[in-house]
């Protein structure tokens, strides 16, 4: 494992028991409110689908696949995670098949063995976005579909300033957009540990997404709908729903590898 992947890891081991607080069985309030409902709507039926879990943490998403009848492997780079996840999974009277490993690498899947890859809140965790976009071909079907959400890279809210009284809200950087660069956040809510992710522009996901193989089949930036409203604790939550956006959601779809070839000749 290189070296920055051996921090990763130990930075999530830290914060495993704080991560299922913060997201327990259904999802923080982001992912309640705005990019879960999303992100079932680009999954669709996955009844009787193998389906990929990658990045799964403690496993919130991969139960509620389980329960809608996938065949569901989830892989994270964390043990500590994992441990939460099956615990959590045998309490559930769930079968889940995880293992230990790094979604850059996905030494432990087959070449072509999963009908969906769903990553969620992933990407902006890995610092080799290439190899991780390569291994999610690798891995997938024929004409298979990947579901990624990640942290909105133009928006981050590590960088957001509320201004009171008038409401405003000023994204302070203190690097070029355009740089890739690793982060390092203060710790906040209940967490104790500093935060490790890896800014990129935008124009880099979707580069990755079509160098390795894939067609972008859709793209939303998840936002809160009417009838979530009432699901938000505070009106200082519907409001930073409603006009903030924190993430963004990408449909793919992999290339067959004959269209692929024929691309590659153009």
């Amino acid at each position: 494992m290189h070296a920055i992947d051996e921090e990763v890891k130990e930075f999530w081991d830290r914060v495993a028991e704080d991560w299922e607080i913060q997201v327990g069985d259904d999802g923080d309030n982001n992912r309640l409110l705005n990019s879960d409902p999303v992100l079932w709507q680009f999954l669709g039926d996955v009844r009787g689908f193998r389906v990929l879990d990658a990045g799964c943490g403690t496993g919130y998403l991969t139960r509620k696949l389980v329960q809608n009848d996938a065949l569901v492997t989830g892989v994270d780079i964390s043990p500590k995670m994992l441990e939460i996840a099956r615990r959590k999974s045998i309490e559930a009277g769930l079968n889940i098949e995880y293992h230990v490993d790094s979604c850059s690498q996905l030494k432990s899947c087959r070449d072509a063995s999963y009908d969906t890859i769903v990553s969620n809140y992933v990407l902006m965790d890995i610092p080799d976005l290439e190899a991780t976009i390569k291994s999610f071909n690798r891995v997938l079907k024929p004409k298979g579909t990947a579901v990624l959400v990640f942290s909105h890279p133009c928006f981050p809210q590590g960088k957001a300033i509320a201004i009171e009284p008038d409401e405003l809200v000023l994204y302070e950087w203190s690097f070029s957009y355009f740089k890739r660069q690793k982060c390092i956040e203060k710790p906040w809510g209940h967490f104790k540990s500093e935060f490790i992710w890896f800014h990129r522009p935008l124009s880099d996901y979707w580069k990755a997404f079509k160098s390795f193989g894939f067609d972008i089949i859709d793209f939303e930036e998840p936002r809160i709908t009417d009838d979530r409203f009432h699901l938000a604790k505070t009106e200082r939550i519907l409001k930073n729903s409603r006009f903030r956006p924190y993430s963004v959601a990408f449909k793919l779809q992999k290339i067959e590898e004959v269209e692929a070839k024929a691309d590659t000749n153009k």
